[in-house]
C-alpha cells in the first residue's frame, strides 16, 4: 500500500537522504523515497496500520532530524520568515564580526570574533553533537564544527568566525533558492479547483469539489476553473486549457461537448453534467502523475545518493592522514600547517551540491514538461527519453485523426451498395471500434436491434452476425479468407463483407493524418532520431500511402496487437543495446507495445485509460509534435544535471588539490561547499523557465 506524508522544515538534502535510509529499515516497509523537491515522503508498505507507521516514522525523524516535523496534511508553503529567531541571532553574529574588523589585534578583537563565531555557529555545533549521540556523524554540521573548532584550536579566530558566517550565509541563500524552486513547482500544479456550484431544487449550492457525484449538474461561471470532467448541457464559451495541454489558444465549447477539469472558463456561463468524480478527473490525474514522479528516480540520482554515503567518510579518512602523516615523516613539516590543510579537506567533503541540485534538476524538467502538456511519470523516464534514437508510431489515432469517413461502397455482383452499408451497420452496431462507428454514422437509417439474431466479435479481425436469417461477415481481408471466402476486390478497402459464404463487397474509409504529423516526422529527423517506424493494422497499401505522405518509409501493416509487440521486439533486438526505443500509441490495443518499449508514450486527451496508465509519458494535447518537445526537454534537463555534477566535482577537486598543497584557505573551502550548492540549485531552477524563442 502506498502512503504519502509531508515533511515540514526539510531544508537539507543530506537530511532527506538520512531520513530515507532510516525509514527504509522499518519493518513492513518495502520501498521509501524522500522527495526533497516537494518535501514529501512516499512509502510502499505491507501494513495497513497507518497509525503505527506514522508513529514509527516520527520516532525515526525525531532521532535523525529533530528539526523536521512529519504531517499527514500538506503544509501551506509560506515564504521564509526573515525575522525568525535564528536569523536574528545570526544577524547579531554578523554585526559582531563586522565590528571586530575595526579593532586592532588584541583581546577585544578576538572576543568579538569569538562572539561572532558562537552566535552564528551555535546551532550548527549543537546539531553536530546531537547527531553524534545518535550515530549520525558524517554530515555538514559535524564537518563545519570540526573544521572551525580546529581553527580556534590553532588560534585562527578570524578564520573560524568568517567560515561560520559564510557557511550560515550560504545556508540562508540556499534556503531561499530551494524555496523559490519549490514555489515554482507548486505553481505548476496549483490548478485543482476547490469549490463546485451544484444545481439543486433549492437553487445553487456551493460544495467542496470532492463531494461532486457523477451525473451532478454543475454551474461554471466566467473566470472559474471547471471542477470535474463533464459534458456541457447548456451554454457556450471559450476555455483556457493551457494548464492541462500546454496549448495557449483558447478552445471553444458548446452543448454536447466534453469538458475537462482544471480548464478556465473565459467567457460564458456553462451548465455541465459531471462524468467523473473529482478524484478521477483529468486535473487530479495530472497532479498525481507530476507529484508522484519523484518516486521513480533516475539512475543518476540513485548513483549520487549511494556515492554520497561513501564519499564523505573517505574524504574524512584522507583528512586524518593529511593531518597525521606529513608531520611524522617530512622534515620541517609543522603539525599546525598540515592540520589546517586537513580542515580544508573536511569542509570541502560535504556533497550537498550534488544531493540537492540533481533531484531539483530532474523535477524542474518534469515541471517544464507539464507546462507543455507533457506528463512524465518519473525522472528515470526523463533520463531514458534523452537516450531515445528510434521512435515507433501506431498509425490510427496517433499519426492520423482516428476519425474515419466512408468514401466509397464497392458491392460485388448481385449486391446493392445500400444493402451492403445496411448489413455492415447492423453487424457493427455493438462495436466501439472507430471503423464501426464511422460505418454507423454513414448509414442513413436506424438500426433495429430485434433484427440481429446473433453477434460474435473477433478482436482485431471483425464480426460475424446473423441478420434477418442471413449470416454476415464484416471485417478484414484476413477474416474472410480464414472463413473460406475469396476476396475479389477492394485492395484499398479496410472493411470487407460476405453474406451466406459469398463475397458481397467492400467499404473504403479514409483517415486523414493529423495536421502536425508530417511536421513531427521532419522535426524528429532534424533532432537526430535515426529511425522512425509506423505500425498499423490496416492493409499494406493504406499504410504505405500514409507513410509516404508523412515521410515514413519503414511501415509494417496488417498487425494484430500481439504482432505490434513482436515487431517492436525485433526493432529493440536489432539495436543490440545501443540507444533506446520509444513507442507512441493511443488505443487499448497499443497498451502491450507501450509497456514493452524502453519509453512508452500515450496520447492523453483521446487515448484509452489502459494506454495512459501503462505509458511512461502522456501527451495531454494529442499532438504528435509534443514528442519533439519532450525529447528536447529531456535533453536540456540532463544537460543541466550533468552541468551540476561537473561543476560540483570540478570545483571540489580543484580546491582539494589546492588545500593539500597549502594554497587554499577555509574561505575557498566554504565556497567549494556552500557556494557551489547555491550555484547548482539556481542552475536547476533555470530549467523551470520556458525558453524564449
Amino acid at each position: 500500500m502506498r502512503y504519502v506524508f509531508h515533511l515540514k522544515g526539510l531544508d537539507c538534502a543530506g537530511c532527506a537522504t538520512k531520513i530515507e535510509t532510516a525509514a527504509g529499515n522499518l519493518d513492513d516497509v518495502k520501498e521509501v523515497v524522500v522527495d526533497f523537491s516537494t518535501g514529501r515522503i512516499l512509502l510502499d508498505a505491507e501494513t495497513t496500520n497507518d497509525t503505527h507507521l506514522l508513529a514509527s516514522l516520527r520516532e525515526i525523524i525525531a532521532a535523525v532530524e529533530p528539526g523536521v516535523t512529519l504531517t499527514v496534511q500538506k503544509q501551506d508553503k509560506h515564504r521564509l520568515q526573515l525575522a525568525a529567531a535564528e536569523n536574528i541571532v545570526f544577524a547579531l553574529g554578523l554585526f559582531s564580526f563586522i565590528a571586530a574588523l575595526f579593532f586592532s589585534p588584541g583581546v577585544i578583537k578576538s572576543g568579538l570574533f569569538l562572539s561572532a563565531y558562537l552566535l552564528a555557529g551555535f546551532e550548527v555545533i549543537q546539531q553536530a553533537f546531537k547527531n553524534i549521540r545518535m550515530g549520525q556523524i558524517f554530515d555538514e554540521h559535524f564537518l563545519m564544527s570540526l573544521a572551525t573548532l580546529g581553527a580556534l584550536a590553532i588560534g585562527e579566530f578570524p578564520e573560524a568566525a568568517s567560515v561560520m558566517i559564510f557557511y550560515r550565509s550560504g545556508e540562508f541563500l540556499q534556503g531561499l533558492a530551494v524555496d523559490r524552486s519549490r514555489r515554482s513547482i507548486s505553481a505548476l500544479i496549483a490548478v485543482r479547483p476547490e469549490i463546485a456550484h451544484r444545481k439543486t431544487e433549492e437553487g445553487i449550492k456551493d460544495i467542496p469539489v470532492e463531494e461532486v457525484s457523477i451525473n451532478d449538474t454543475l454551474l461554471v461561471r466566467p473566470g472559474e476553473r471547471v471542477p470535474v470532467d463533464g459534458v456541457v448541457l447548456e451554454g457556450s464559451s471559450l476555455l483556457d486549457a493551457s494548464a492541462l495541454t500546454g496549448e495557449s489558444m483558447p478552445q471553444s465549447v458548446s452543448a454536447g461537448e466534453e469538458i475537462l477539469a482544471g480548464c478556465i472558463n473565459l467567457k460564458g456561463l456553462l451548465t455541465i453534467q459531471a462524468s467523473k468524480a473529482a478524484a478521477d478527473s483529468t486535473v487530479s490525474r495530472i497532479l498525481d502523475l507530476v507529484e508522484n514522479a519523484a518516486a521513480n528516480k533516475a539512475p543518476t540520482e540513485d548513483f549520487i545518493t549511494s556515492f554520497a554515503r561513501y564519499y564523505t567518510p573517505v574524504v574524512v579518512a584522507i583528512a586524518l592522514l593529511i593531518a597525521a602523516i606529513p608531520p611524522l615523516f617530512l622534515k620541517g613539516a609543522l603539525f599546525s600547517d598540515w592540520f589546517y590543510r586537513a580542515l580544508i579537506f573536511l569542509v570541502i567533503s560535504c556533497p550537498c551540491a550534488l544531493v540537492v541540485s540533481i533531484p531539483l534538476g530532474f523535477f524542474g524538467g518534469i515541471g517544464k514538461a507539464s507546462k507543455q502538456g507533457i506528463l512524465v511519470k518519473g525522472s528515470n523516464y526523463l533520463q531514458a527519453l534523452q537516450e531515445v534514437d528510434t521512435v515507433v508510431f501506431d498509425k490510427t489515432g496517433t499519426l492520423t485523426s482516428g476519425r474515419f469517413t466512408v468514401q466509397e461502397v464497392l458491392p460485388a455482383a448481385s449486391f446493392q451498395a445500400a444493402d451492403l452499408l445496411r448489413l455492415a451497420a447492423y453487424a457493427e452496431s455493438a462495436s466501439s471500434h472507430p471503423l464501426a462507428q464511422s460505418i454507423l454514422k454513414a448509414y442513413p437509417g436506424r438500426v433495429e436491434p430485434n433484427k440481429i439474431q446473433s453477434l460474435e466479435e473477433f478482436p482485431g479481425l471483425g464480426v460475424r452476425a446473423r441478420i434477418a436469417n442471413k449470416e454476415v461477415l464484416v471485417g478484414s481481408r484476413r477474416l474472410l479468407e480464414e472463413e473460406g471466402v475469396e476476396v475479389q476486390q477492394g485492395q484499398q478497402a479496410q472493411v470487407h463483407l460476405a453474406v451466406d459464404g459469398l463475397y458481397a463487397g467492400a467499404i473504403i474509409l479514409s483517415d486523414n493524418p493529423k495536421k502536425d504529423a508530417a511536421q513531427t516526422v521532419r522535426a524528429l529527423k532534424e533532432f537526430g532520431i535515426k529511425e522512425i517506424v509506423m505500425l498499423s493494422g490496416d492493409s499494406s497499401s493504406v499504410a504505405e500511402e500514409v507513410g509516404r505522405e508523412l515521410g515514413i518509409f519503414d511501415t509494417r501493416s496488417e498487425l494484430f496487437p500481439e504482432d505490434k509487440v513482436t515487431e517492436l521486439e525485433k526493432i529493440i533486438a536489432a539495436k543490440k543495446g545501443r540507444g533506446k526505443v520509444a513507442f507512441v500509441g493511443d488505443g487499448i490495443n497499443d497498451a502491450p507495445a507501450i509497456a514493452r518499449a524502453h519509453v512508452g508514450i500515450a496520447m492523453g486527451a483521446l487515448g484509452s485509460e489502459a494506454a495512459i496508465e501503462t505509458a511512461d509519458v502522456v501527451l495531454m494535447n494529442d499532438q504528435p509534435l509534443s514528442i519533439v518537445d519532450a525529447l528536447r526537454t529531456a535533453k536540456d534537463t540532463n544537460r543541466i544535471v550533468w552541468q551540476n555534477i561537473i561543476l560540483a566535482f570540478g570545483v571540489k577537486l580543484g580546491v582539494l588539490i589546492l588545500g593539500a598543497l597549502g594554497l587554499a584557505t577555509l574561505w575557498e573551502a566554504v565556497f567549494a561547499d556552500v557556494g557551489v550548492t547555491i550555484l547548482a540549485v539556481l542552475n536547476s531552477v533555470r530549467n523551470l523557465r520556458p525558453k524564449t524563442k
